[in-house]
């Protein structure tokens, strides 16, 4: 299944296929997930976290299990994910599991526990925001931050990590330092951090720490598209399609969500809800009816680190020329 967004001017399209997961005879299943944890987020709510699990073929996606039941399923590229609608002062068991491109699913990881505190009634105040966030680089693929205590009328039951506009991370309300892992190298990004209570009310977060990794063996590794391909379409209806293939490029985890920029602006985010098609991608979108209308395009995926890669090479096609 895949989800696409157009945004500006164009229309929201959904597009919805079948996703059978192949089971090949071939290859070995991907390991158990490790450096799994789970900490209350609220009274209703737990954070999950672990680290990637690499294979050949690449980890498609992780199952997260509560007890025997599994409760969501999110792509390889993520890392974390909050297990919602949960009962007050309730103590629960989480495990992960890896599945690969090809439906292989691999063992569960170790046991982990967590108990939500009880809920809290009429609780509408937010925490007050972090403060004095500092940090360093730890190396090429990690940074180790800190930060003062906010306070709350009740208690401070989590803090959230943000890189950019996407939460990366989450440590316990009495916890107020910490390690974000599965950065790129030479990399610069800025962090904030966010504080939440047991009622869910979620402090500002405070002034933005930028941090850049130092560089690695793999630090010019290149985060754009490679191979794209563009060509106009005239379809059976009287209007313009544009034709794209790529390959993902290369990295930690495995590739989602794209952007698709044409003449220079935004047009469309195409988003895989199931397994991402594996070697060359392809998608298609309306052009117009217009004969002889010049496009440049070209496109960039979100990494699995939350940022965005390098746009792709860009190509120029005109409707009704053939490409």
């Amino acid at each position: 299944m895949r989800r696409v967004v157009l945004c500006g001017p164009v229309l929201a399209l959904a597009l919805t296929g079948g996703c059978a997961a192949g089971g090949g005879d071939e290859g070995r299943a991907p390991g158990a997930p490790t450096g799994v944890t789970a900490e209350a987020g609220s009274a209703t709510s737990v954070h999950v976290m672990w680290n990637a699990v690499r294979g050949d073929p690449p980890v498609a996606a992780y199952e997260v299990h509560r007890g025997g039941t599994k409760v969501a399923e999110v792509p390889g590229s993520a890392r974390m994910l909050d297990v919602v609608r949960l009962s007050p002062g309730t103590a629960y068991v989480f495990t992960v599991r890896a599945r690969d491109t090809d439906g292989r699913l691999g063992p569960e990881s170790r046991q982990v526990r967590a108990t939500t505190p009880a809920a809290v009634a009429a609780d509408r105040s937010a925490p007050t925001r972090p403060g004095g966030l500092t940090g360093r680089a730890a190396g090429s693929r990690a940074v180790q931050l800190s930060w003062s205590a906010s306070t709350d009328d009740r208690k401070v039951v989590s803090y959230d990590v943000y890189q950019g506009g996407t939460k990366v991370h989450s440590v316990g309300g009495g916890q107020t330092a910490t390690v974000v892992t599965g950065l790129r190298p030479g990399t610069r990004y800025s962090f904030t951090v966010r504080a939440r209570d047991a009622a869910d009310n979620l402090s500002p977060a405070g002034p933005p720490l930028r941090l850049t990794t130092a560089p690695g063996t793999d630090g010019n590794t290149d985060t754009a598209p490679s191979g794209f391909r563009a060509t106009a379409r005239l379809d059976a209806d009287g209007a313009y399609y544009l034709d794209l293939s790529w390959v993902a490029p290369r990295v930690d985890g495995v590739v989602t969500e794209y952007q698709i920029q044409l003449d220079g602006q935004p047009a469309t985010s195409l988003v895989w809800g199931g397994d991402p098609p594996r070697g060359r991608a392809t998608y298609s979108f309306y052009a117009g009816r217009e004969k002889g209308v010049e496009h440049r395009v070209r496109l960039r995926a979100r990494l699995p680190d939350g940022t965005w890669g390098a746009f792709s090479a860009q190509r120029t096609v005109t409707t009704g020329a053939g490409g």
